[in-house]
């Protein structure tokens, strides 16, 4: 059972260049309608359950004959039924999936027979996927384990128990046994397990602490990103952070974001919607001045910040779970990084250098 998918990259619908009529087509993709599924376009259908597809490439897809129902290609304005079988046929072959152990420096913060705390450094990609099939966490995770029978990478029902974006620094559990992967992911899944982020956000939080609520899905106009929509709304799945503030710059606050749910760029997605960016995450416009003065030597402030952090001020800092043989209550907590470290150190001494002569925004 893992808990967040931290895959960043589309899937690739577009025929490759100069692809010959009659070409070999392989399976991609195959799903069957539900029984009770009432009439809809396929490429709504297929948009609404492809997580890393926009709606145009399906389209596309779709034109150029790589959307099947029921083994003959369909164009997307073809109106799935109960129990049709949908497949995507792309002309080159699906890529090799298969985790490679690959000599790759791992922090390991605890280890025994059942599981393994890393630390993980931002920038990691943490599980092979769609533009990053190797060099990830994963596979130095296999070359650490290499030397133990009983664990096969390439088994899901051992491994990665949750995961954290790319750009996300901080705590990963790993379970080196089904039985440990199975106790470990009820944790997660029934919200028993702790864990607490610390961030820099754009712009002067109002509240010591807060709590934010809002169903989490895919950006229908970005689906690289995730957006919020109203709890009560029918679209993605509930969410919840809860927040306090630690202390504060003025223009920017550090928090601490505590996890009640584990969706996929919760943090980021829930902060942009109360207004508060993390600072340096381009992705959901935190790499730009939002907050702070027009002064040339302000703006050279933040972009040397930009610099500093070349990322979403984000670390996974804590992490807590029972242990799934002792029942031990287990508990972790790591340093900042270098790079989050040091940004936090410049808003401190911008903010002290300000003499009381910033305004809060």
């Amino acid at each position: 059972m893992e808990y967040i998918d931290d895959d960043d990259e589309e899937l690739l619908l577009e025929p490759e260049e100069d692809s010959p009529e009659g070409l070999e087509l392989y399976e991609h993709f195959k799903i069957e309608v539900d029984k009770g599924q009432k009439a809809e376009r396929i490429d709504k259908y297929l948009f609404e359950r492809m997580q890393h597809s926009s709606r145009n490439r399906i389209q596309k897809a779709a034109q150029a004959g790589f959307i099947h129902v029921n083994g003959s290609p369909v164009k997307s304005n073809y109106k799935v039924r109960p129990e049709d079988v949908i497949t995507l046929m792309l002309d080159r072959p699906k890529h090799d999936n298969t985790i490679e152990a690959e000599d790759i420096p791992l922090d390991v913060v605890y280890e025994d027979d059942s599981l393994m705390v890393v630390m993980k450094p931002a920038g990691l990609v943490v599980h092979p996927g769609a533009g990053n099939f190797h060099g990830t966490l994963i596979n130095a995770i296999a070359w650490h384990l290499r030397g133990l029978a009983s664990f096969d990478a390439n088994d899901p029902e051992v491994g990665l128990v949750h995961r954290i974006d790319k750009d996300t620094s901080g705590l990963l559990l790993i379970a080196k046994t089904p039985e440990a992967k199975s106790s470990l992911g009820k944790q997660f899944f029934y919200k028993t397990t702790h864990r607490s982020y610390i961030a820099l956000v754009w712009g002067n939080i109002v509240d010591e602490q807060g709590r934010i609520e809002g169903n989490i899905s895919r950006d229908p106009k970005d689906r690289l990103r995730m957006t919020v929509f109203p709890p009560e709304s029918d679209i993605g799945k509930p969410a919840v952070t809860h927040y306090k503030v630690i202390e504060r710059f003025g223009y920017t606050t550090l928090i601490e974001c505590v996890l009640e749910t584990g969706r996929t760029h919760q943090i980021r997605a829930h902060m942009k919607h109360i207004g508060h960016p993390l600072f340096g995450d381009e992705r959901y416009g935190g790499r730009e001045i939002l907050r702070g003065q027009r002064s040339s030597s302000y703006k050279a402030f933040v972009q040397n910040g930009f610099k500093i952090c070349p990322r979403q001020a984000l670390h996974a800092k804590t992490l807590g779970f029972v242990h799934p043989v002792t029942g031990e209550q287990m508990d972790f907590t790591s340093p900042l990084p270098d790079d989050l470290s040091a940004l936090i150190d410049k808003w401190r001494g911008f903010i002290k250098g300000s003499d009381g002569r910033i305004k809060t925004e």
